[in-house]
């Protein structure tokens, strides 16, 4: 099958990759996603990734300590999850590279926009660790601004839930699922899709979102070529 998209930015939840354990790195788990990854690599795809931390550490639920220290820590987290996503990437064949927005020259390149847009022209799998390197800002934001920066497509939000619901499935088992949005109707209706900054980022730049399961690693290929999965926000 043939893909729809030129250049996507996919944003992975870092709950994503703990698996089942729901806490730190399952391999396997970040195997299968890297596999997933390689397919859209072999068809042609650019793709930039962004990973959150929250499966290490989440800096707003961190109590009395200093938000902006909490944030920082926070952003360390990323950055574990990029490099274990790096290896295995790099284990199934994928030429990969690590961005961060605080430099970190041992273990990442520095965050270079032309850089980054390099390296996906060449066909590199490039990482953006560290959000967007400022406290108060979470990764979605993050991948809303480096998707505009580089001229993304779409960015896939890729979670632990099938899509966009009017309230949590979990609670409500009578919750409706969305296939289409608006941006708008998730800024107004407070739709817990992304923050209000990111869902903002995204509304004035004609960013497309598609927000889908990453319970099966495939539909990430699923969704490079256009089938029918989650919802998207337009």
């Amino acid at each position: 099958m043939e893909p729809v998209y030129k250049r996507v930015l996919i944003k992975l939840s870092g709950e994503a990759l703990a698996g089942g354990q729901g806490f730190g790195l399952d391999f396997e788990k970040v195997l299968e996603v890297s596999r997933s990854i390689r397919e859209c690599v072999d068809m042609g795809v650019q793709i930039a990734l962004v990973v959150g931390g929250g499966n290490f550490w989440r800096g707003r639920s961190s109590g009395k300590m200093d938000r902006t220290r909490a944030d920082h820590m926070g952003m360390l987290a990323t950055v574990i999850n990029a490099l274990a996503l790096s290896d295995g990437l790099e284990q199934v064949g994928v030429d990969v590279r690590v961005q961060t927005a605080i430099e970190m020259r041992q273990i990442a390149e520095p965050y270079i926009r032309n850089r980054a847009v390099r390296h996906l022209e060449k066909g590199r799998v490039v990482l953006f660790g560290c959000g967007t390197g400022n406290p108060f800002f979470s990764t979605d934001t993050a991948a809303a601004l480096r998707a505009a920066e580089i001229d993304a497509d779409v960015i896939f939000k890729a979670t632990n839930v099938d899509g966009v619901y009017d309230s949590d499935p979990r609670e409500n088992p009578n919750a409706q699922r969305f296939d289409t949005l608006t941006h708008l109707d998730v800024l107004n209706r407070g739709l817990h899709v992304m923050d209000s900054t990111a869902a903002s980022l995204c509304m004035d730049n004609h960013i497309p979102i598609l927000v889908f399961n990453l319970n099966d690693p495939a539909n990430i290929t699923r969704a490079m070529t256009g089938q029918a999965i989650g919802t998207r926000i337009q």
